[in-house]
């Protein structure tokens, strides 16, 4: 009898601990894997503001979870160097696994992955485009060096454009 008890006793055990591990493996976080030293905002309208407090250009990445493209730009996106940098320090971080309504975030479509900036004047900055002329604000895996370069380029336009404004 002190046989069985002792072991349905640890067959208990087992059974918490590999749901305590499953519980873990499964949190998600903002960064839904695109930076964990990155802060992330939670939504649209957190990131506006944001944007507008800080003057910072909000970076908006639209992606699917389980869409292949998406992940093979994730792991680019977090294996770039220059690319986390700028992330942390220079933009209001957003990663959209939904789609929003608004149709200035997809002035071409609705189509992922699909990475936009936003000024903190609030004006989504469409003249900062990826490479391709069908999907002008997506960005492959290989495109990363372009990417690190519009993310130069909005932090500079938007310094240039605003250089003289005190109220932004």
């Amino acid at each position: 009898m002190q046989h069985w008890i002792i072991c349905v006793l640890l067959l208990f055990l087992v059974f918490c601990d590999v749901s305590t591990q499953r519980k873990k493996k499964t949190i998600q976080t903002l960064s839904r894997g695109w930076g964990d030293d990155i802060t992330w905002v939670q939504t649209y309208e957190e990131g506006l503001s944001k944007a507008v407090d800080s003057k910072k250009p909000l970076m908006i990445i639209h992606h699917l979870e389980d869409c292949p493209h998406s992940k093979a730009l994730k792991k680019a996106f977090v294996e770039h160097q220059t690319i986390q940098r700028l992330a942390k320090s220079d933009f209001i971080m957003l990663n959209l696994v939904h789609e929003t309504t608004d149709t200035n975030l997809a002035p071409d479509g609705f189509y992922v992955p699909r990475i936009l900036f936003v000024d903190p004047s609030l004006t989504v900055r469409a003249d900062i485009a990826g490479k391709y002329a069908n999907r002008m604000y997506t960005y492959e895996s290989s495109d990363t060096d372009f990417l690190a370069e519009n993310m130069m380029k909005a932090k500079i336009l938007l310094k240039d454009e605003h250089e003289d404004h005190d109220d932004l």
